[in-house]
């Protein structure tokens, strides 16, 4: 994993912004690799006066939100004939495939945006989005959003001490541990927010 890497940076480093943006791109459209393993070596690079902190923030999201509308439109247009295929073999029945179209109709937006900040989960949020047809405007602006403010902390991350890969490998598990204590105060805020909306609809408040 170290040599893969060590790899990226190298990519990264050869190819400048096109590099970062080629390796979002297929990170999110064909191999889940970890976002941290590029950003952090950016944000080392900025903190250097080697990149331009805007240019690889632009040159990342576009990476981010292209793979990612690739994985989408792949699950929109060939996931549903896959499953109803050979979804029995994977206990993806009819039935669940209904389940998610619902849940994305009411849930989708929330779904994207905390999924892009989770890592590990990430990388797969545009396959249930497309194959539940989620609109396409709403899942680009929260994969944006989402993956924008994950990657600006690991871009800070570096910036501060990317250059010491002991202290990265330190502190990292307290920042994913804020990232998901943060994902999970926004879920909470939006279910009472969801279930105060159910309660209104009969007195014709919502």
């Amino acid at each position: 994993m170290e040599t893969f890497a060590s790899w990226l940076v190298d990519v990264v480093q050869g190819f400048g912004y096109l590099g970062l943006f080629i390796t979002m791109f297929f990170g999110n459209a064909l191999v889940p690799i970890p976002v941290e393993a590029i950003m952090i070596p950016a944000g080392y690079l900025v903190e250097q006066h080697q990149m331009n902190v805007w240019l690889v923030m632009a040159s990342a999201i576009f990476g981010d939100i292209s793979g990612s509308l690739f994985s989408y439109y792949v699950a929109r247009h060939f996931g549903r004939r896959f499953l109803f295929a050979y979804g029995k073999y994977l206990f993806f029945t009819h039935d669940k495939i209904e389940m998610l179209d619902k849940f994305f109709a009411g849930h989708g937006e929330i779904s994207v945006l905390t999924g892009r900040l989770i890592p590990g989960l990430r990388h797969f949020m545009a396959f249930p989005a497309g194959l539940s047809h989620m609109n396409v405007k709403k899942f680009t602006t929260y994969t944006g959003v989402g993956g924008g403010l994950w990657m600006s902390i690991l871009v800070l991350v570096g910036y501060v001490i990317g250059g010491n890969k002991a202290l990265v490998k330190h502190y990292m598990p307290y920042v994913e541990a804020a990232i998901i204590g943060g994902v999970i105060m926004m879920v909470i805020w939006y279910v009472r927010r969801h279930r105060r909306k159910l309660r209104e609809q009969p007195d014709g408040k919502a």
